[in-house]
């Protein structure tokens, strides 16, 4: 009697006949070019980033703010001189200025470093939906690379089948011409061959369209060629998993998972930010400084440049003791002015101010209570969403290991009915062979032979299957 894996050799065999037409992609390899080419996975890394650079944006936000103006202008008509503060009318003239300040928060209720530590979380839970989508897809990708298996294997059993199907119809035709068999027999054999081919042409595009899925999961260019390699797997190990109760599944998914991971982060993240919206009623202390100068067209020099004697009108000296009177001189000054220079008016009009500042919120709106009122909800909503995901996690659980131990006895019970049609077979294919069995018994047993043959093949790899989704929540990587 043949082994009962003897669908594993055949499509071991057609696999190494068509070899040379396509590439073979292991699973390990599947999944890898799964995971560089995702959009999904792309878009998520990007959102990661988006986190890392506000969590950078929150610690630099403890740094003082420092800025510096400067302006330039002309003025015409009447206006206050901002250099002399006095009112100047007539001629237009020109201004200018800097100025810089700096504050810093001393005190306020630790906002800041709440939002430092929540921005954190929020990075490491969008780091943890990263694993998650991660471990989807490659779950995914095993999905489809265990159908494509399963339609490739299909079709060897088909193949199989068509190649016994034209041998009996030769031997069925010499035994007719032989008078042993009547032509109904032959048409009954013609009859089982198109039958059969029509099988193999339904398994082989059952594997097209398997292929044609897995190349869209790995975002594969559907012109690239691609084989799933035939893997060496032992059902006997597979099931060594289900020596684990599911208990212990979901304790080690709940380590490992990220979508757990991710909803204990967010939910501490939303406690941090309810503690900083709770920071943001109370008083704050802050410290500022300011520094300044200016410069206008306005502000002149005054250079003497000389002096002229003119004599007082009316204005008259007498010296009575010689009885003397003398015309009386004033000396008149000239000068000439400029605009004092840039340099000169910045030192001159350079300002400082420092300044402590302490803000008490007495009223704004109420949006510092609706604020914290929604922290607070913030912060219900994501313990919520953490026991959904608890939840939804152990169901999960519990239904995979439930799967998988069907599974398991599905595939035994299928091996035993693939054994008992194998030994079946051989029995009548010796009658027939011997002229003990019609055409029609015969037949009837070879469509037995190949239909247990496809269940045992489909509970094999669904057994796998259930297998790896074990693994998938144990952490184990997703291999065959």
């Amino acid at each position: 009697m043949r082994h009962p894996f003897f669908v594993a050799v055949l499509l071991f065999t057609a696999l190494c006949q068509s070899a040379p037409a396509q590439d073979t992609w292991s699973l390990q390899q599947s999944v890898k070019y799964a995971l560089e080419h995702n959009i999904s996975i792309q878009q998520n890394v990007l959102n990661e980033r988006l986190a890392k650079l506000t969590l950078q944006q929150s610690r630099l936000s403890q740094l003082p703010n420092l800025n510096v103006s400067g302006n330039y202008g002309r003025s015409f008509g009447r206006s206050v001189d901002p250099t002399t503060n006095q009112f100047v009318s007539g001629d237009s003239y020109d201004f200018t200025g800097t100025s810089g300040n700096a504050d810093v928060l001393l005190f306020g209720w630790f906002q800041k470093r709440y939002t430092i530590v929540g921005n954190k979380l929020r990075l490491d839970a969008a780091g943890a939906e990263l694993d998650q989508l991660k471990d989807d897809v490659s779950l995914n990708v095993a999905t489809g690379y265990l159908r494509a298996l399963l339609a490739q294997e299909q079709v060897t059993v088909s193949e199989k089948q068509v190649e016994l199907s034209k041998a009996r119809l030769e031997q069925t035709r010499k035994f007719a011409d032989a008078g042993r068999v009547p032509e109904l027999d032959v048409a009954q054999m013609e009859s089982q061959l198109a039958s059969d081919s029509a099988n193999l042409i339904t398994a082989m595009a059952d594997y097209t369209s398997a292929i044609l899925d897995i190349k869209a999961l790995l975002n594969l260019d559907f012109a690239t060629p691609y084989g799933p390699e035939i893997p060496q797997v032992t059902v006997a190990d597979e099931k060594m998993l289900l020596t684990l109760t599911p208990e212990e599944i979901y304790d080690e998914a709940t380590r490992h998972l990220g979508v757990i991971r991710s909803r204990q982060l967010r939910l501490a993240a939303a406690e941090k930010n309810r503690s900083s919206a709770w920071g943001a009623l109370w008083p704050t202390v802050a410290l500022s400084a300011q520094a300044g100068t200016n410069y206008s067209t306005t502000v002149r020099d005054v250079k003497v440049t000389g002096a002229t004697l003119a004599p007082v009108t009316g204005a008259y000296a007498y010296d009575a003791l010689n009885n003397t009177q003398y015309q009386i001189f004033q000396s008149s000054p000239t000068f000439s002015t400029t605009t004092t220079r840039l340099v000169t008016q910045f030192d001159n009009n350079f300002r400082q101010t420092v300044a402590l500042t302490l803000s008490v919120p007495i009223f704004n709106a109420w949006q510092g209570q609706y604020g914290l009122r929604q922290s607070r909800i913030n912060v219900l909503s994501e313990q919520l969403n953490k026991y959904q995901a608890e939840l939804k996690l152990k169901q999960d659980v519990y239904r995979a290991y439930n799967d998988a131990r069907n599974a398991l006895q599905k595939y035994y019970a299928a091996l035993r009915a693939f054994d008992a049609a194998k030994r079946a077979f051989d029995f009548a294919q010796k009658r027939y062979d011997i002229g003990l069995t019609n055409t029609v018994d015969y037949l009837t047993v070879q469509n037995s032979l190949y239909a247990s043959a496809s269940r045992f093949a489909s509970t094999k790899y669904e057994l796998i299957f259930k297998m790896k989704v074990i693994d998938y929540y144990l952490g184990k990587e997703l291999k065959l």
